[in-house]
């Protein structure tokens, strides 16, 4: 197994490049797609969320109200810090059994998670940052999500650096053209990628 890392800011398109990567092969263990898994209706961790917030955070459905969630979160970091002790070890278990899954295979493991550079990890073979302007990363995020400005710039205020990011990165993406430059420049890290396999 190579396990590569794959981390980028809010809009910088490192959901579009996990598809691509999965599209060559690639098995991509998405940390955003297994939150979503835990906090599903009927689960422990969405019982715990609304002991913790109150029934506010649920849609009428019974499903959490991820921006409820999210206005109450990011302008406390007390809340913050319960949420994540709440969802943070169901995710690590989750992408432990994953990984546990893929040992011992020839897969390239893309290890998708937005707050890779922030967690440390570091048993990777390579990290792979996906970089764009922050204010283009606001723009796409406010056009294509329909997230309010100052939602998107208070997630950004918690998440690494660009920096940081990039100071970490074995392969950058830079994600400021068109989808054709995109995707002429994710083929190109994946042969990166490939030549990490161990020869012999």
């Amino acid at each position: 197994m190579i396990l590569v890392g794959l981390t980028g800011g809010i809009g910088s398109g490192k959901s579009t490049v996990s598809a691509l990567l999965a599209e060559r092969g690639a098995v991509v263990v998405d940390a955003d797609a297994i939150v979503r898994d835990v906090q599903a209706p009927g689960t422990p961790v969405l019982a715990a969320i609304v002991d913790r917030f109150g029934a506010t955070v649920l849609a009428p459905d019974g499903s959490l109200d991820r921006q409820a969630l999210a206005d109450l979160v990011f302008s406390d970091d007390e809340a913050l810090r319960d949420l994540n002790a709440i969802v943070h070890p169901a995710v690590g278990a989750e992408i432990a059994r994953r990984l546990e899954a893929a040992a011992g295979t020839d897969a390239v493991v893309i290890l998708d998670v937005p707050l890779l550079v922030e967690s440390g990890r570091d048993d990777m073979a390579a990290l792979v940052v996906v970089d764009v302007d922050p204010e283009v990363a606001v723009e796409r995020v406010v056009a294509q999500r329909g997230m309010r400005e100052d939602d998107v710039r208070a997630r950004m205020a918690r998440q690494a650096s660009r920096e940081d990011r990039l100071a970490r990165a074995t392969i950058v993406i830079d994600n400021s053209g068109t989808r054709a430059d995109l995707e002429a420049r994710v083929a190109a890290a994946w042969e990166q990628i490939r030549a990490l396999a161990p020869t012999g």
